[in-house]
C-alpha cells in the first residue's frame, strides 16, 4: 500500500466522525489541518475544533483516533489539537458549506 493509498483510508475513516452539533463530517468541516504518514504507517493528524470551549473537545480527537486505529495497516496515530490558525468557517469545503446553508 502507498503512502497515498493509506492516506485516503485515513482521510475515509475521519470522515466517519462527526461534531455533535453539526450534520457534517469533521473532515469536511474543515477541522483537519494536516495529515502525515510517517515511516511504518505511523499516522499524525493535526486538527482544530470550531471553538476550544467545543463541549466535544475531549470527545471528537479520541473518537478521529479510534476510527484511524481501525485500519488494519496503521502502527500508530498521534492526534494534535491546535487552535493556530483559529477555526473559521471558511475553512468549510463546499459541501459543508452546501449542507449548513452557506451559499
Amino acid at each position: 500500500m502507498t503512502e497515498q493509498e493509506l492516506k485516503d483510508k485515513v482521510i475515509e475513516a475521519i470522515k466517519q466522525v462527526y461534531d455533535p452539533e453539526i450534520p457534517v463530517d469533521v473532515y469536511e468541516l474543515g477541522l483537519i489541518y494536516d495529515i502525515k504518514i510517517f515511516p511504518v504507517n505511523n499516522v499524525y493528524v493535526l486538527m482544530t475544533l470550531t471553538s476550544p470551549s467545543c463541549p466535544s473537545a475531549e470527545s471528537i480527537p479520541v473518537e478521529i483516533e479510534q476510527k484511524i486505529r481501525e485500519i488494519e495497516e496503521v502502527s500508530d496515530v498521534s492526534v494534535e489539537l491546535t487552535f493556530d490558525p483559529p477555526y473559521a468557517t471558511d475553512m468549510m469545503s463546499e459541501v459543508a458549506k452546501l449542507e449548513l446553508g452557506f451559499m
